[in-house]
């Protein structure tokens, strides 16, 4: 029998477990899939090449793989690519297809979830840590409420409902109602509420839906008194939001051109450009606003300023901040280019008048304020508002004639205020290390909301009165546990060239601190990204089982500003992966864990950054969790929204980027004959941001080349994509799986 057929009906057997049990004890269900699973193992599959294809080293190596699990064996082929004179060869190329459209991609997923779901399904505390985790996600989680047109929005998930739900308070003497249930979307609960803007007058909802996980977008639009909703929808929205006329007569909004058949997970994003869409007509009428057809990489959003008067268009051409800016005057019809080039961070405030507020690192790497006066648009006429701080300026609104200025102090938060000319008004007295967000509302509002929460602080959000200075609790979380159980304080390590990288490390107060504790340590390091002390389960499920959390701000996030970022990005990008390693040695060092319990997680930029540290320290690691991951740096900007990340990536199309790239991608680094550490790769069918060839192709080279007996494991989720829109029920049992898996390595 063809092997991954063979594992397709194990997959499908264990599918059917519920069933099984009728019939079958747990420990015979599972004995029947093993065996199974293992006389798969012992045929062989005709579509398979040799294994001693040539590896992307351009040298022949034969294929290790160890007996411990029955591994499908992955076809391999024969695809070499020629990088600048360099032959690179690609034996996985085919798991790169879309599973939707590939029956052999398709039969190669059934069969990789057979085998980890077996083994995932034998862990011995798999069902107690997914009951815990229960109990933890289910306390009530509430949105920063928002105002607009005299009403209240915010959005509030009961604890274990797959997704949150929308609610509006009409007035202040009548108590919320729901507005938009997206659980009675789907039967899977897997279709999400993506975005939500009200029209001025408060009138009407425009709402994104977001489906399966993906990142493209539905929008329709509600009549919010009577929940009707139009008729008309807008698609193929992606990386966009929906900003109002003053009038509430339609919506300013940026698409994609629509893919072709079957392209839309793959195909590259080109061509996006700006529309206004009137209300009760199809979008076939909508009027075109903006287009750069002679430059089809460029993406651009859209604000309506306050007032009404102004269209702010932000053009970009990738995610490094650096922004061009057309202004169009919309009561006059006219156009300005006020920035011209894409040098510099010019993110819209606020405006008053024909006066706009931009946050920017122009002249300031960590960002300061300036007003730039559309009567007098030469660069000698800005003003400088809020100057350059010791910390970096994050966020800015204005709210209630004044700025809250938000800013990282060693990745924590401090609020500042100012008024409108930049006179200092003082900091807001924050609970302690933590992370604060919110400040939204008008130039005219009254108050405002802001959300806290740290590793041991689950959220508080407030209502902040401005002009009394006086907050005001709205919801406080009660999460099933104490607070006072648990420690977070801040370290600093050096990196291997001595730049000095904080770290956050918290754990359950009286640990002894004995070099064997299991030891979580997580990181990003990538796209100016700050990673912040949130309130997480994830956190304070793996602190409640004794272990350690440890979250690095490496370079390449935003943390100390535009140098910070910079020196991990392109040529500089191993100083991320420098920075990773360092602060595992450091916990080494100091005696929190030892090899045999370290483990390391990321997403996304981080499941990079967990690939590339396995290759380079694969003694350093018991196990590794990297997730929806960038693992072939050599393509990954041919597919979807891939091409944004050259700003930080660098591209192969470079021979000097392709150099440091083919240096570190994880895919082409693994070796053969080498003990990496249990890896469980975990990725979605539907994400079409990381498209999960990524994950596929990195797992079944690495099967092919442990020399351990260290599992190597690829949990693919079904309608999920890089993580927005996440069923609660699909969170729960991944992170389950993820910490029984973690918990079976450490011991």
């Amino acid at each position: 029998m063809n092997t991954l057929r063979c594992l397709a009906i194990a997959q499908t057997l264990r599918n059917d477990m519920h069933d099984t049990y009728r019939l079958l004890t747990r420990t015979l269900f599972l004995l029947l899939l093993m065996n199974l699973l293992s006389a798969c193992q012992q045929g062989n599959d005709p579509a398979a090449t040799d294994s001693t294809a040539t590896e992307p080293t351009a040298t022949a190596a034969a294929t290790v793989t160890p007996t411990l699990l029955p591994y499908p064996d992955t076809p391999r082929g024969d695809v070499v690519d020629d990088y600048h004179g360099v032959a690179v060869a690609d034996p996985y190329r085919w798991l790169e297809d879309d599973v939707r459209e590939s029956a052999a991609v398709a039969e190669w997923v059934a069969a990789e979830n057979a085998v980890t779901n077996a083994y995932l399904d034998s862990l011995p505390q798999r069902d107690e840590i997914k009951a815990r985790l229960t109990r933890l996600w289910n306390y009530e989680r509430y949105s920063v409420p928002f105002q607009q047109g005299g009403r209240l929005f915010y959005s509030k998930n009961d604890g274990l409902q797959n997704q949150a739900v929308l609610y509006v308070q009409d007035d202040a003497a009548e108590p919320a109602r729901v507005l938009i249930d997206p659980n009675q979307w789907s039967e899977d609960g897997t279709v999400a509420l993506g975005d939500a803007e009200p029209s001025p007058d408060g009138k009407y909802l425009a709402y994104a839906v977001q489906d399966g996980g993906s990142d493209w977008r539905t929008w329709r639009i509600m009549d919010i008194a009577s929940g009707e909703i139009l008729a008309e929808e807008l698609n193929w929205l992606k990386f966009t939001s929906a900003s109002w006329a003053a009038d509430s007569s339609g919506v300013y909004y940026s698409r994609y051109p629509e893919p072709e058949q079957g392209a839309a997970m793959q195909s590259l994003n080109l061509n996006q450009t700006v529309y206004f869409h009137q209300l009760n007509t199809p979008q076939s009428q909508d009027r075109q606003i903006f287009a750069t057809p002679e430059h089809p990489d460029w993406g651009h959003s859209a604000e309506v300023t306050e007032d009404g008067t102004y269209l702010v268009i932000t053009t970009f051409v990738g995610t490094d901040n650096r922004y061009r800016i057309t202004v169009k005057n919309l009561e006059q019809d006219t156009t300005v280019n006020l920035i011209e080039h894409f040098n510099y961070d010019y993110s819209f405030i606020g405006n008053q008048g024909s006066t706009l507020y931009f946050s920017t690192n122009d002249a300031a790497p960590k960002h300061r304020v300036i007003a730039i006066d559309l009567q007098r648009l030469q660069s000698q006429h800005w003003r400088e508002i809020i100057p350059a701080s010791k910390d970096v300026l994050t966020s800015v609104n204005y709210v209630g004639e004044r700025f809250f200025a938000e800013y990282l102090q060693d990745a924590k938060s401090v609020v500042q205020m100012f008024a409108a000319d930049g006179t200092p008004l003082g900091k807001l007295d924050l609970p302690g290390i933590g992370n604060a967000s919110g400040f939204t509302g008008h130039t005219d509002a009254a108050s405002t909301y802001f959300s806290f929460s740290s590793y041991n602080t689950p959220p508080v959000i407030y209502q902040y009165h401005i002009a009394s200075g006086e907050r005001e609790l709205f919801r406080r979380a009660e999460v099933d546990f104490d607070p006072d159980d648990y420690v977070v304080k801040q370290v600093f390590y050096q990196s291997k060239d001595g730049t000095e990288v904080p770290m956050f490390i918290a754990h359950r107060k009286g640990l002894p601190q004995n070099g064997q504790q299991p030891t979580l340590l997580y990181g990003y390091g990538g796209f100016n990204i700050s990673l912040t002390p949130d309130f997480s389960v994830r956190w304070l499920a793996w602190m409640e089982m004794g272990g350690v959390v440890a979250v690095t701000n490496l370079r390449g996030g935003g943390e100390y500003g535009r140098e910070w970022h910079q020196a991990g990005t392109k040529l500089n990008k191993q100083n991320v992966f420098d920075d990773f390693i360092a602060a595992g040695e450091y916990l080494l060092r100091e005696n929190y864990t030892d090899q045999q319990h370290l483990a390391i997680l990321g997403g996304s930029n981080g499941g990079l950054l967990v690939g590339a540290a396995v290759n380079q320290r694969p003694d350093l690691f018991a196990a590794a969790l990297p997730m929806v991951g960038v693992m072939d740096m050599l393509r990954f900007q041919k597919f979807t929204a891939g091409r944004f990340w050259t700003d930080d990536f660098g591209s192969s199309d470079n021979p000097e980027e392709f150099q440091a790239l083919y240096a570190y991608s994880p895919y082409h680094n693994l070796k053969p004959g080498t003990h990496y550490p249990a890896v469980l790769v975990t990725t979605a069918d539907r994400d079409d941001r990381v498209v999960p060839g990524h994950s596929f192709k990195y797992a079944a080279r690495l099967q092919a080349v442990q020399a351990g007996a260290a599992p190597v494991l690829i949990r693919i989720e079904t309608r999920a994509g890089h993580g927005g829109g996440t069923a609660t029920d699909k969170a729960i049992e991944m992170l389950a799986d993820q910490y029984a898996f973690l918990l079976q390595q450490l011991q």
